[in-house]
């Protein structure tokens, strides 16, 4: 035995110094090549896209690398430290790390969507997503298992030493001691965003593309900020819940039961209520006719020149603090779906933006069209423009309505959506007056934006052209989700002459509004009894659904109900600023009333985005 004494399990305490010293080496050094091992592996099934250039770009940035090998090495340690033992440390590791490896292969097989760790707390959804699908092996699956398995056997017989209390104790606070070093370089925002981008394989406004990007064990550990969903200050969950029963959803009258098409319009808003001097009447002709004969207002947004999807599900949903939507939660499309309405919708852009192929899903709609599963034949895989997208609206429609049952739809166009050339034009030159001395490239900018606004314009007019004769009662909601992009640090609203100073009102107007118009055809004026014209309230996407139902007079669902008196009170909510539209009056002090009516309000939202209540319709 003494010949082979790297294989025993305690050192001898006659053995001279560099034979324990020797000892400890192989062991400990086996045990880290072991876990580096398993940690490796995991990043072979974490690079799901051009598998071979992003495994190898893991490793391009040493800081990725080691954020994602350093938390399987500590785990390994911890659990050898406590349990004495390596093999069975090694198997612990292994099978903690390559489970969730293999489950987030999975889902990402699946579903185009990582495992993040708000994931583990949905167990029954995980339940529910594994009983959809069949799940497979693949030959490097086998090659993986038959690895570790022999890494086990290699522990199992040849690295049997075990630490004795001392040895243990100090081992064990060391290891925590560089855990928490590593949790926090893992919870750090700055290096994840900055530090470890890896973007040359990936789009970068793909959410699961940037989390391929990073690995899995690291992005899978930065998830865990996102997992957790505060409530809000002074948060009473039996207030809101007394709140909340104090009304039921209301159902829409059968003979009331119109179609509700919306249509949010990308980095749209109408510049001639700014008074933009040069700007050619026409560019808004056709939108201006289409007010004329609509309710008509301001949308106070949360965003500017980006963040579309934060207009997007404020509407769908009423809440001003929106979630994850990683489960399925409340919302408006679920209401109509409730009341017998097929839910549904289209973007003539990928389905991975934002993530909407699966949040979607969640927020209740029956199926929803995209580049990948319907406009792809027509675009050669690329995105959908308006004088494509507005003419397939109109088939879409006819499918929907074939099924015999109203709609509801949510749709979302990609043109308008910057940056905007400066050297060339796409849309012609005569959309701006070039009498201010705008450089060539903010001329450029300036026709290239209005070019597509007009464009836009036009397609409007026909889409509604041929809602008019149309027998089916059906209501139209447009409105623009943010205001452009107009140059870098907004050089050409600087040179347009658009105060976009934030901390004055009027700066906080143009910094922050877009328009919407609400307009019903004859066969829905008469079915609803209302006339569907003059000048709605200013409100913040959260409240826009409100409107609609308002104008069509109905009470709609309980969570509505409730945040009406809200809404009368206080119709705008600014997330970024802290501000509020209270009495007409832009302010950050609300009175107590409108400070009561909010609180109440966030309460309400977060407790209904936590229990959901459409749970037969899924």
């Amino acid at each position: 035995m003494k010949k082979f004494f790297l294989f025993q399990r305690h050192t001898d305490p006659q053995w001279p110094v560099w034979k324990r010293s020797l000892f400890w080496i192989w062991n400990l050094g086996w045990g880290l090549c072991a876990a580096l091992g398993v940690g490796l592996v995991s990043l072979v099934f974490a690079a799901v896209i051009e598998q071979k250039a992003m495994l190898l770009s893991y490793f391009h940035n040493p800081l990725l690398a080691f954020l994602n090998l350093a938390p399987v090495v500590l785990l390994y340690f911890l659990l050898y430290f406590i349990l004495g033992r390596a093999a069975l440390s090694y198997g612990l590791t292994a099978a903690i790390t390559l489970g969730f490896t293999m489950g987030n292969w999975f889902k990402l097989q699946f579903r185009n969507d990582p495992l993040m760790f708000e994931d583990l707390l949905l167990l029954k959804e995980a339940g529910n997503m594994a009983g959809k699908y069949q799940l497979f092996f693949t030959k490097t699956m086998v090659l993986a298992l038959a690895a570790v398995l022999l890494g086990w056997l290699f522990l199992h017989l040849c690295v049997r030493g075990r630490p004795g209390a001392r040895l243990r104790l100090l081992g064990f606070a060391l290891a925590v001691l560089c855990a928490l070093a590593v949790w926090d370089m893992t919870q750090n925002d700055d290096i994840y965003t900055n530090r470890t981008a890896n973007n040359s394989l990936i789009n970068q406004w793909s959410a699961t593309q940037v989390y391929v990007s990073k690995g899995f064990v690291y992005p899978f550990l930065y998830s865990v900020k996102s997992a957790s969903d505060a409530p809000p200050e002074n948060y009473d969950a039996d207030r809101a819940s007394a709140i909340l029963a104090g009304y039921q959803d209301a159902a829409i009258p059968e003979e009331q039961k119109v179609s509700v098409l919306s249509i949010m319009l990308e980095s749209y808003d109408d510049f001639s209520k700014y008074g933009t001097p040069t700007l050619d009447p026409k560019v808004y002709a056709d939108y201006h006719a289409l007010e004329e004969e609509s309710i008509t207002g301001d949308l106070i947004t949360n965003i500017f020149a980006g963040g579309t999807v934060d207009s997007e599900r404020c509407f769908l949903t009423g809440f001003s603090d929106l979630g994850s939507f990683r489960s399925a939660t409340n919302s408006y499309p679920w209401y109509f779906k409730s009341q017998g309405y097929t839910v549904t919708g289209a973007h003539p852009c990928y389905s991975w933006f934002y993530n909407r192929e699966n949040i979607n899903v969640n927020l209740g709609f029956d199926d929803y069209r995209f580049v990948e599963n319907y406009f792809s034949p027509m675009t050669d895989g690329g995105v959908g423009y308006d004088d494509l997208f507005f003419p397939e609206l109109i088939k879409l429609w006819q499918e929907d309505k074939a099924l015999g049952k109203p709609v509801f739809q949510y749709n979302l166009t990609y043109q308008g959506h910057g940056p905007y050339n400066d050297d060339v034009t796409w849309w012609g030159d005569d959309y701006v007056v070039n009498d201010k001395g705008y450089t060539q490239a903010q001329l450029n900018i300036l026709n290239n934006y209005f070019g597509s606004v007009y464009n836009t314009n036009q397609n409007l007019a026909a889409f509604f052209d041929y809602f008019r004769n149309e027998e089916e009662p059906v209501v139209i909601v447009v409105f623009g989700d943010h205001n452009p992009w107009l140059g870098d640090g907004n050089s050409v609203y600087e040179a347009i002459g658009l105060d976009l100073d934030f901390s004055t009102p009027e700066g906080f107007y143009n910094y922050y509004s877009t328009r919407y118009l609400i307009w019903a055809n004859d066969a829905a004026k008469a079915v609803l009894g209302r006339d569907f014209v003059g000048e709605g309230p200013t409100v913040s996407p959260n409240f826009l659904m409100n409107v609609v139902f308002d104008a069509c007079g109905w009470d709609g669902p309980s969570y509505m109900q409730a945040t009406r008196a809200v809404m009368e009170q206080v119709p705008v909510m600014n997330t970024p600023t802290g501000l509020y539209v209270e009495d007409g009056t832009l302010t950050g002090t609300l009175t107590p009333e409108g400070q009561s009516l909010v609180d109440d309000y966030n309460m309400l939202q977060y407790y209904y985005r936590k229990h959901f209540l459409y749970d037969g319709l899924r």
